[in-house]
């Protein structure tokens, strides 16, 4: 069964990755790894944390000679800005004069609640982990599982469909642009209509004019991915279950949709099922194909041939350089929300983070169907069962 984990604070020496479960013998393209973790460092609105990292995989284990081995792998990736805190957040007992407590709890995130749960007197340890920052680890080894993907012929990509309340003029876009953005040396917001990003563009600058943040959405598109993964079995079991719970773990995501099911719930059934023909030539998984991807590539928990669209909705950024009303820790008494460092609009960067957790359940749904311990194995079930779908 494919696992990750994840480890680290914000600004703690280091995050860690670790994935098991892939077959031996996948090319591990570190090129590729540190692209993905590039991709997830840009677009307009980052902040300054972004001028401190420049993220970049080390593996520590899993990975010899350039390929998996079978064995579990760990990445850790450096924090460049650990030497600013080394003594504000020491892993020995240390000073407590320098410890940099967050005295009231930001509106939004989840300085309150994880205070209260864990018994601490200020909000300090909460959002050292509860931080966004946790993303790139995921980024690394959702990486992998993209590399492991590949070898099925399956590719993860995403886009930014709205920033605030400016949405893409035409959303149906053909996968074939996507591949352009992500090969794009200058991303602004990732979006595949140059119009719209400009306006996309001039909402975040309004809101930082005013100390504001801003969200938006963003679609993961999941192309080649044959019909048969995910099961209508169990409740746990079906795909879209499980990519909806992927997505919607990633910090700030609030809401997430796949295909067109939030249109589809004020919709006609008419309108929104996906008519079905067969053409005996037609090249693909099967013949049978359809006029619409309102489904966004799944139908009854199991993917079904088409493209999988899952969309992620994301809140504004908690911290504001103009603060809500909060209270403080120690006095109760009414002051400002705490303000750290921060961003004022992160919607490409949470696609980049929404493709790792798609990769990573497409790639568990993937294994549980044609195994493998090598990936040749793999891959040789995968092909026995594409002519079994040829045959249908």
């Amino acid at each position: 069964m494919l696992r990750f984990f994840t480890a680290g604070e914000s600004h703690g020496e280091a995050l860690v990755g670790t994935i098991s479960g892939l077959p031996a013998g996948i090319v591990v393209d570190q090129a590729f790894v540190d692209r993905e973790l590039w991709r997830r460092q840009q677009g307009y609105g980052r902040g300054g944390r972004m001028k401190i990292e420049s993220d970049r995989a080390h593996f520590l284990s899993g990975v010899r000679h350039g390929k998996t081995i079978g064995s579990p792998i760990a990445i850790l990736l450096e924090n460049k800005d650990w030497k600013n805190w080394q003594e504000a957040l020491p892993v020995e007992a240390g000073d407590p004069a320098k410890h940099k407590t967050v005295k009231s709890p930001r509106p939004g995130h989840a300085d309150l609640a994880g205070a209260l749960k864990y018994d601490f007197p200020d909000a300090r340890y909460v959002l050292e982990r509860a931080s966004a920052r946790e993303s790139a680890a995921r980024t690394a080894v959702g990486a992998l599982a993209k590399l492991f993907l590949r070898e099925l012929g399956i590719e993860v990509l995403s886009h930014v469909l709205s920033v605030g309340g400016t949405l893409i003029t035409d959303a149906d876009v053909a996968w074939e642009r996507l591949v352009e953005l992500a090969k794009k040396d200058d991303i602004l917001l990732n979006c595949a209509d140059a119009e719209s990003e400009q306006r996309m563009k001039a909402e975040v600058d309004a809101v930082l004019k005013t100390g504001d943040t801003v969200g938006g959405v963003f679609e993961v598109v999941a192309h080649n991915v044959p019909p048969g993964l995910g099961t209508f079995a169990q409740w746990d079991e079906r795909l879209d279950t499980q990519l909806a719970a992927a997505v919607m773990s990633l910090q700030a995501v609030k809401a997430v949709e796949i295909g067109s099911g939030v249109t589809a719930a004020v919709s006609a059934g008419s309108g929104v099922h996906d008519a079905i023909r067969y053409e005996k030539q037609r090249a693909g998984f099967t013949g049978f194909a359809r006029s619409s991807n309102h489904a966004g590539g799944i139908e009854g928990g199991v993917s079904n041939g088409e493209d999988v669209l899952v969309r992620g909705y994301l809140k504004p950024i908690s911290t504001l350089r103009r603060p809500l009303e909060s209270v403080d820790f120690a006095t109760r008494e009414p002051v400002k929300a705490a303000y750290e460092r921060s961003d004022v609009c992160v919607v490409p960067a949470a696609g980049v983070a929404g493709e790792a957790m798609v990769a990573l359940t497409l790639a568990r749904a993937a294994l549980e169907k044609f195994g493998g311990d090598s990936i040749g194995e793999t891959k040789r079930n995968f092909h026995g069962y594409l002519e079994q779908l040829k045959r249908f």
